[in-house]
């Protein structure tokens, strides 16, 4: 992988858990300077600690939330945390309690009750990601035992890069009330249709989301990818291995099987193989005539049709699946443990009132089956 490869797949690279590739990437990031500048539009935070590039999507996505965290408190816990260690210098030991009192104290909704045991296990959560980060190194004690002993003491280490875990920002963000407000301060005072805001925001698009699609018959957003193909193609490939399908209403970057980019569809895990099976039966009923592709490249389901398949899927395949899905999940929940994960990753939308399930042209695009010798040893029937 080379230097600008690494920093879009990794949050950042910490020269003292990594010294021999930081620098390597140091060395040779410069290169790369423009198309980061002017064509990703990414900040990229250069010192003797750390090397990031501030990866911005194009546009808000479910999926790219924390995974770690289940609630909306944590997220809230999480900043205190970042302020409370903006005071502190770096390798500055704090204890449990110091942490526990501040949180108290600046939690911006009302009480914080540490006596609740839900809020224990949330700065639980909140702490073993800040680890995992390494924002905090933990010197002696067992954050665990906070969810059954209120007075435990676990000692800390700040290790002092957590300032630059936060984007930076040239205005008071206090006012923001929504998601857009923060990708409309990163173009202020500029038109957005202007080329360089639909350029940077077009390769954003297509560096992190599953797919990007033509949303309206005049999208300026999809006619660049039209017009620009060939220099996005350039582009995109000069970052990581893969390539650039781009369709009547959609367009993709497909990475190579080898390619190693983070967080990315399919993983090698049952989750993925379930949805792949998904779109495989999805592809099949179009082929006999069974559903409708539109002209927008979408299938419409009704709630009860799109369950239905989900639950023919499990029925059909679960003989493969790991036994958290085989076994542990009624048909039920593992319907609508698929069908939230989908609309995570931004494969179906569902409409509000109606409930029906728009499956988009991903669908179409990939699939995955299980071996020959497996559905004969299963006696498996794709058709059925």
């Amino acid at each position: 992988m080379n230097a600008l490869s690494e920093l879009c797949s990794k949050r950042w690279i910490i020269k003292e858990k990594d010294k021999e590739k930081y620098y390597q990437i140091k060395d040779t990031i410069g290169m790369w300077q423009e198309l980061i500048r002017d064509k990703l539009g990414y900040r990229l935070i250069d010192n003797s600690y750390v090397l990031k590039l501030e990866k911005l999507p194009g546009e808000a996505q479910p999926w790219m939330g924390i995974t770690e965290f289940q609630s909306k408190e944590e997220y809230v816990l999480f900043c205190l945390v970042l302020m409370f260690l903006e005071d502190k210098e770096k390798e500055e030991a704090f204890v449990l309690s110091q942490l526990t009192e501040y949180l108290q104290a600046n939690y911006p909704e009302g009480q914080l009750e540490w006596t609740v045991f839900e809020n224990r296990r949330k700065l639980i959560r909140v702490m073993k990601y800040a680890m995992k980060q390494g924002l905090i190194l933990n010197n002696d004690g067992n954050e665990d035992d906070f969810a059954s002993a209120l007075e435990t003491e676990v000692l800390y280490e700040n290790t002092g890069i957590s300032k630059y875990f936060a984007r930076s920002f040239t205005q008071d963000i206090s006012e923001f009330t929504k998601p857009e407000d923060f990708f409309q301060s990163d173009w202020m005072e500029m038109n957005e249709d202007r080329g360089i805001i639909r350029r940077q925001r077009v390769y954003r698009k297509l560096l992190l989301s599953p797919g990007v699609y033509r949303e309206q018959d005049k999208d300026e957003d999809f006619a660049y990818i039209k017009s620009f193909r060939s220099s996005l193609e350039h582009d995109l490939e000069a970052i990581l291995d893969g390539s650039l399908h781009v369709h009547r209403t959609s367009a993709f970057f497909i990475l190579d099987e080898m390619e190693n980019a983070g967080r990315s569809f399919p993983g090698n895990n049952n989750l993925s193989d379930a949805i792949l099976l998904v779109f495989s039966m999805l592809q099949q009923e179009i082929k006999v005539g069974n559903y409708m592709v539109k002209n927008n490249e979408t299938i419409v389901l009704s709630q009860d049709e799109f369950n239905r398949l989900l639950i023919r899927c499990k029925q059909t395949y679960g003989s493969g699946f790991a036994k958290k899905y085989r076994e542990e999940m009624s048909e039920e929940a593992f319907a609508a443990f698929i069908k939230e994960s989908m609309l995570e990753y931004g494969m179906i939308q569902v409409d509000p009132i109606t409930e029906d399930v728009t499956v988009m042209p991903i669908a179409g695009k990939i699939c995955g089956m299980y071996s020959k010798e497996f559905l004969e040893k299963e006696k498996i029937d794709v058709n059925q």
